[in-house]
């Protein structure tokens, strides 16, 4: 520990305990997870910059984390600081021990353990790292002490000895290693990346410290390519985890890490059905909500009830472009939430912007049942006959089968499907 004294002592009315302070915690996922790893109370304490002196010279609480835009901000209230929350620069876990505020950097940790789960080995590479905030210093701090072969920091304005993400594009092509640690991408503006992939040929690796959605489009766009990627969540797990053990002076274990992160995943994901017209989407959708206790969401009823007719008379009136834009902005929205149940219709993946909208929360499951088990019927306006039914099957089948993150044998009892579903969507 490195000591830093200020001499800053009052006392407010109320005691915090456990928390997390920030300027915007609407989209927080730690005091789930903080409730599945310890027995204590965590608060969010969402705090406005012209209050930050008042709360951190009051000391009102046992332990904090701390989040976006103050974990550089707080260095200087600590009395002592950790070396490598000192070395980084910014500090997300602050520990009162009789008055004296110890501060901490479990970011690291988390993102140490996020690369390792994904595989990305940073030695010797190119790593480039969207932003400037406190998170862009831990992934540097993280990429150096890994080996790798040079670190640049990537800012709009150059700020900080940054390089501008025009000049990546132009002069880093080829770089190895991404790691985003801006919010571009965040809830709600899922729309958002911060970087086109496409113009770095080499990349092996992408980290996103962003956890809301699960999968950002940077994400996805990585993993589309075949290359390792992933989301924010399972280094909020992990910093969590060893926020923990500072809060409570313990040992904590990677158990413990993927024990929270597999509970709070699997509760925040969505499970999306997809599949031919007649395969079970809805009535499989039904068993699996009623066991797992979570809402159902049938894309084609929710249309229906906004259009205020069947769908196949819309169709017959306004055409299917009309309908489709509608689904889309069913879509967009529904997959917006976590922890529903999402039947789609039958055409929904015929979009790209549906599937990559989907997958932001969701895993989407391909319920495969074999055309000789589907049934034409005329409230389906594309495939009301057998031989339309045919039609759309070899239309779609590839399409279904490619945007699918996983698939079931439709072709069992639908308890079984179900089952199967569940199980996909756990891992």
């Amino acid at each position: 520990m490195r000591t830093v004294r200020h001499g800053l002592s009052c006392k407010g009315d109320k005691l915090m305990e456990y928390g997390l302070i920030g300027e915007h915690l609407g989209h927080s996922y730690s005091k789930e997870i903080h409730g599945m790893i310890a027995d204590y109370d965590y608060e969010l304490k969402e705090i406005e910059r012209a209050d930050l002196d008042t709360f951190m010279k009051a000391k009102d609480f046992k332990a904090i984390n701390v989040t976006i835009p103050y974990k550089q901000d707080v260095i200087s209230y600590l009395d002592e600081i950790d070396e490598g929350a000192a070395a980084i620069g910014a500090v997300n876990t602050i520990v009162n021990k009789d008055g004296i505020l110890r501060g901490y950097n479990t970011d690291f940790a988390g993102m140490s353990a996020l690369a390792s789960r994904l595989g990305i080995d940073l030695n010797g590479k190119k790593v480039l790292i969207c932003g400037t905030g406190g998170t862009s210093k831990t992934a540097a701090a993280l990429a150096a002490s890994k080996g790798a072969a040079q670190v640049l920091r990537l800012s709009r304005s150059r700020k900080e000895g940054c390089i501008t993400y025009e000049e990546a594009r132009q002069l880093h092509t080829d770089a190895d290693v991404i790691i985003n640690t801006t919010p571009s991408g965040m809830f709600p503006d899922t729309d958002a990346c911060p970087v086109d992939i496409d113009a770095f040929s080499g990349i092996c690796g992408v980290i996103d410290v962003i956890y809301n959605p699960l999968r950002t489009n940077l994400v996805l766009d990585a993993q589309e390519k075949g290359i390792p990627a992933g989301g924010g969540l399972y280094m909020l797990a992990a910093q969590a985890v060893y926020a923990c053990g500072h809060f409570l002076g313990k040992e904590m274990s990677r158990e413990d890490t993927d024990r929270a992160f597999d509970a709070v995943a699997f509760r925040k994901k969505n499970i999306v059905l997809t599949g031919m017209p007649g395969c079970g989407k809805t009535t499989v959708g039904k068993i699996v909500s009623g066991k797992l206790k979570r809402k159902l969401v049938d894309t084609d009823r929710v249309i229906t009830e906004r259009i205020g007719m069947p769908i196949a008379d819309y169709f017959e009136k306004y055409g299917e472009k009309a309908f489709r834009d509608i689904e889309s902005e069913v879509i967009g929205a529904m997959s917006k939430e976590s922890g529903l149940v999402i039947a789609t219709g039958g055409g929904a993946v015929l979009r790209k912007e549906n599937v990559r909208a989907l997958k932001h929360n969701g895993t989407v499951v391909f319920i495969d049942r074999p055309l000789e088990k589907l049934t034409a019927t005329k409230d389906r306006p594309l495939s009301s006959d057998r031989e339309a039914l045919k039609k759309r099957f070899d239309e779609r089948y590839d399409i279904y089968r490619n945007s699918a993150d996983c698939r079931v044998n439709g072709a069992l009892p639908l308890m079984g499907v179900a089952k199967a579903v569940i199980k996909a969507a756990e891992r």
